[in-house]
C-alpha cells in the first residue's frame, strides 16, 4: 500500500464484511510517526536516561495509561472510520500484545543469561523494543507491497503461521537466543571484556577499547527481535490489510511494554499455558488467511484461477472474540496450574517436616 492512503487494497480482495477503504493521508501518516518516536524519546529522557528498577506502582501508572492510549485510539478509529475497522484495530492489538509478552519472556531469559544489573535491564528493554518496531516497521512495508500486489502471499502467510504455531506448541523460540549465530560471530569478531562498565557498550581496559556484555546482549536482543517479527506482520496482515492499522497497532503493543516487563515481573514465569494460547491463534489466523486467500485466488493451477466464492470467510468481530477468549483461557489457566503446584509443592514440604522428628524419634 501507498503511504498517503489506505486505499491502494482492491475491493475484490477485501473480506466481505468490509466497508470502504479509510483514507490516510500523508500528513496524518507523517503525524502518526512523529508521534510515535516522540514517546519513544520521551521514555528515554523520563525513565531510562538515568538507571534505576522501577518501582510497581510506577510500572502500573505508565501500563495503564499506554493500555488506556491504545484503547482510546482503537475507539477513535472506529467511531471516524467503522467499527469493522476499529475491530480490526483491535483484534491485531491484543494479538501483537499478546506475542509482545512472549516477546519479553525471551528478553527476561537473554538478560538472565547475559547477567544484566536489574539497574540498567531498562535500558535494554527500551533498546529492544526500538529494534522490535524499526524490524515491524521495515516488514510492514514489504508485506503491505506483497498483499497490494499479489494476492498469493496470503497462502504463504497462512502457511507460515501453520509453522509458528507449530513452533510455540514445541517452546521453540529460536534456539538458544544468548548464544545465536549472531552473537557467536560477534564474540570471534569484536573484543569483548568480560565485566559490565555500567550501561555502556563499550569500555577501556588496560588501554584497549573493548566491548561489554551489554553490547552482547542488544546482539541477541536483536535476534530475536528479527525472529519475532517474522511471527507478529503475518498474524496481523491475517487480521487486517490496511498498513495504517498494522503499523499502529504494533507501535501501541510496543508502546509500555517496559513498564509492563516490570510490573508483572515474576508473572511472565507462570505464564506456562502462553505458549499453547499463542499457537491456537496463530493456527486460527492461519485458517482465517487460507480461506481468505481461496476466496481471492488467482493461482491458476488452482480451480483454474479462479476464486472460491463458495468459501466463507471468518469476521473480524469473530476473529476478536476468539482471540480474546483465546488470551483469556491461557492467562487463567496458567495462574491456576502454577497456584495449584504451589499449593501441592508446599503441602509437600509441610509433611516433609512432620515425618523429619518422628523419624529422629525412631532412630534414637
Amino acid at each position: 500500500m501507498s503511504a498517503p492512503s489506505l486505499a491502494a487494497a482492491e475491493a475484490h480482495r477485501r473480506p466481505a464484511d468490509h466497508g470502504a477503504p479509510v483514507n490516510v493521508t500523508l500528513l496524518v501518516w507523517i503525524i502518526t510517526i512523529a508521534v510515535t518516536i516522540a514517546f519513544f524519546v520521551f521514555e528515554f529522557y523520563v525513565h531510562v536516561r538515568k538507571p534505576h528498577e522501577p518501582s510497581i506502582g510506577e510500572a502500573a501508572r505508565w501500563s495503564a495509561f499506554y493500555i488506556g492510549l491504545a484503547l482510546l485510539f482503537g475507539v477513535g478509529i472506529g467511531v471516524t472510520s467503522g467499527w469493522t475497522f476499529g475491530s480490526e484495530y483491535f483484534a491485531g492489538y491484543l494479538t501483537e500484545k499478546a506475542l509482545s509478552v512472549d516477546n519479553l519472556f525471551v528478553f527476561l531469559l537473554i538478560m538472565s543469561s547475559f547477567a544484566v544489573p536489574k539497574i540498567y535491564q531498562q535500558k535494554v528493554l527500551m533498546i529492544g523494543i526500538v529494534i522490535a518496531l524499526i524490524m515491524r516497521s521495515i516488514f510492514i512495508a514489504l508485506g503491505a507491497a506483497l498483499v497490494d500486489n499479489f494476492s498469493w502471499v496470503f497462502y504463504i502467510f497462512g502457511a507460515l503461521l501453520f509453522v509458528l504455531a507449530i513452533q510455540q506448541l514445541k517452546g521453540d523460540h529460536g534456539g538458544d537466543s544468548a548464544n545465536n549465530l549472531f552473537v557467536r560471530t560477534a564474540r570471534k569478531v569484536l573484543p569483548f571484556s568480560n565485566e559490565y562498565d555500567g550501561d555502556r557498550l563499550t569500555t577501556r581496559i588496560d588501554g584497549k577499547r573493548l566491548f561489554t556484555p551489554m553490547m552482547l546482549t542488544i546482539i541477541a536482543i536483536g535476534f530475536v527481535d528479527l525472529i519475532f517479527a517474522l511471527d507478529s506482520i503475518p498474524a496481523i496482515f491475517g487480521l487486517t490489510e490496511e498498513a495504517y492499522i498494522v503499523f499502529t497497532a504494533n507501535a501501541f503493543a510496543l508502546m509500555g511494554l517496559r513498564q509492563l516487563f516490570f510490573l508483572i515481573g515474576g508473572l511472565l514465569e507462570r505464564l506456562v499455558y502462553l505458549s499453547q494460547g499463542l499457537a491456537f491463534i496463530l493456527a486460527f489466523i492461519g485458517v482465517k488467511l487460507v480461506l481468505h486467500a481461496l476466496h481471492v485466488n488467482e493461482l491458476p493451477f488452482i480451480n483454474g484461477g479462479q476464486p472460491f466464492k463458495s468459501v466463507p470467510e471468518i469476521p473480524t468481530t469473530l476473529s476478536l472474540v476468539v482471540i480474546l477468549l483465546a488470551v483469556l483461557v491461557a492467562t487463567t489457566a496458567s495462574l491456576i496450574k502454577t497456584r495449584n503446584d504451589r499449593a501441592k509443592k508446599d503441602r509437600s514440604e509441610l509433611e516433609g517436616r512432620e515425618a523429619t522428628p518422628a523419624t529422629e524419634d525412631s532412630s534414637r
